[in-house]
Order: C-alpha cells, then sequence, then structure tokens
C-alpha cells in the first residue's frame, strides 16, 4: 500500500462503516480497489469482515492509531463518520497530520462541512443534502437527471425545449442566449453523439446541458 500508488486502482482507506461509509467501501471493491475498511465498533467491523479487503477496529480520533493502522501509506481516505461531528472533525484532522494527500469526508450540516475543510478535507461530501436537490429537480418533471457541483456548476439531461427544435446548435446559438452548453444528444433508438455546431435537434431528442446551475435550472423549464 505504498503512498506513491497513483493508479486508478490505488488502494483506499474507508473509515466510518456506517450506511454511507460501506456503501462507498463495496462500490470501491468492485471497482477493483483493495480496501483497508476501518470502524471503532467490534461488531461493525465483525459484520464486514468479509467484504473488505482488510478490517479493523480502531479509534481514529487517535492520531496515534491512525498510524498504527498505517494509515499515512495511502493517498486517499474516505470518512464516512457522520453523526458524531466531533470524532468526525478529529479523524481528518489526524489523517492531515499524517499527510494523505486526498480526504473525503461526509458531513450533515453546512457547519460541520466548513469545519471539514478548514481541517484538511480536500472533498465535503453531504449525501442527503445532495440528493434532496436532485430529487426535488426531477420532481419537477422537466430533467430526467440532474448533477449539481460545488462550484455553481451543473450538469442535466432533459428534453428539448421547443426554441432548439428543428434546428442545429449554430442556428439555435444556445450558449450565446442562454448561457448554456449542449455537450450531447441523445435520439430514441440511437446511440449518444456528442453535440456539435451543425447538430440538428428534434422534439423527441434528449440532451445533455452544462452550464452554471441557475442558467441551467432556466433552460431546463423552457417549454
Amino acid at each position: 500500500m505504498a503512498k506513491g500508488d497513483d493508479s486508478p486502482t490505488a488502494p483506499v482507506l474507508v473509515i466510518g462503516l456506517g450506511r454511507f461509509g460501506s456503501a462507498v467501501a463495496k462500490s470501491l471493491v468492485r471497482l477493483g480497489h483493495d480496501v483497508l475498511a476501518v470502524d471503532e465498533r467490534a461488531d461493525v467491523v465483525q459484520k464486514f469482515a468479509g467484504d473488505f479487503t482488510h478490517v479493523v477496529s480502531a479509534d481514529t480520533t487517535d492520531t496515534e492509531a491512525l498510524r498504527q493502522i498505517g494509515a499515512e501509506q495511502f493517498r486517499r481516505a474516505v470518512v464516512g463518520i457522520g453523526t458524531d461531528i466531533e470524532a468526525s472533525v478529529l479523524t481528518v484532522l489526524g489523517l492531515s497530520d499524517l499527510g494523505v494527500n486526498e480526504i473525503w469526508a461526509k458531513a450533515i450540516s453546512g457547519k460541520h462541512a466548513a469545519i471539514l475543510e478548514r481541517v484538511g478535507a480536500t472533498h465535503v461530501v453531504r449525501p442527503e443534502s445532495d440528493m434532496g436537490k436532485r430529487v426535488a429537480h426531477l420532481v419537477t418533471g422537466t430533467m430526467t437527471d440532474f448533477i449539481e457541483f460545488d462550484d455553481g456548476f451543473a450538469i442535466a439531461r432533459t428534453r428539448t425545449p421547443q426554441v432548439a427544435c428543428a434546428k442545429s446548435l449554430e442556428q439555435s446559438a444556445l450558449r450565446s442566449r442562454y448561457g448554456v452548453t449542449i455537450v450531447g444528444v441523445k435520439t430514441r433508438g440511437a446511440d449518444f453523439t456528442y453535440a456539435r455546431p451543425e447538430t440538428v435537434i428534434s422534439q423527441s431528442d434528449e440532451l445533455i446541458v452544462s452550464g452554471p446551475t441557475n442558467k441551467v435550472e432556466v433552460f431546463c423549464a423552457l417549454p
């Protein structure tokens, strides 16, 4: 588990085996990663003993305990501790002190997220909040998928609005008029294709749209 390993299947340290942490760890295993899974609770460690490459019990709020399990050897770590904010923050702080390059951490509130970022988390995830926003967009019926990034940028999958029907992308000038980029087009019964200026869009097509979140929302709401 050399720290210099930056390959696509490099080993990952996952701390906290609740619903979020265990789901991340299982997905990493399916993707071909070795996973060192850690939880303070002995019964949880026993439950997942056969699921991951290595499963250990440790108090990860203690930097020395992190050192004993070899945390400093990992380039990437995921902290799935959510409800115990103190344990979450101290674990991230310990990983940062040990020089772990990428620390992904779960937060349960905006304040929790801000603290995690200040003590060394390089990526903060708020699963409930992120999923809630995504479902809200899907419920409106104007999108079939929606992903928002931290910097106010979004990608959505949506049906074709009337302003784009039977025109090439160059003719409809959607980027200059609405501030969005059409990344790709999915025609029913055909493969996904990357959008080009000469691409002509029909009413039955689905579009992959990217741009600032507010502009993507406005575009996808067009009739």
